[in-house]
């Protein structure tokens, strides 16, 4: 898959392990490298369905158009899937190969 940034900031910490753990904690740190490892790996938004211990999940409301996998609860790696032509190509998780990494978060409670 491939995968952009919503900033510089958070594409470091993606890529970084020593400035992820100094932004989220260790244990977060840790989960962000190995998930984006997994979509690295990835070839399609299907591939990460497949892997029980991301929990991909569709989110609702305001964030409808987003997907969230699990890090360390209650942290999420939150994404928008970029589809480019037919939109309709959004609900087929095999035809989502681009995303866009938006932000960790704690969506129940206090972002970080």
């Amino acid at each position: 898959m491939n995968i952009e940034y919503k900033s510089k900031k958070l594409k470091r910490c993606c890529e970084d392990p020593r400035f992820a753990q100094a932004t989220y904690g260790l244990q977060n740190a840790r989960k962000l490298i190995q998930r984006i490892g997994e979509f690295d790996a990835a070839v399609s938004l299907s591939d990460i369905a497949n892997n029980p211990a991301a929990r991909l999940h569709k989110l609702e409301g305001k964030r409808r158009q987003q997907y969230a996998v699990d890090l360390e609860h209650p942290f999420r790696l939150v994404f928008t899937p970029i589809v480019t032509g037919d939109a309709e190509h959004i609900h087929s998780l095999e035809k989502i190969q681009v995303i866009r990494i938006e932000e960790v978060v704690n969506y129940h409670g206090k972002q970080k």
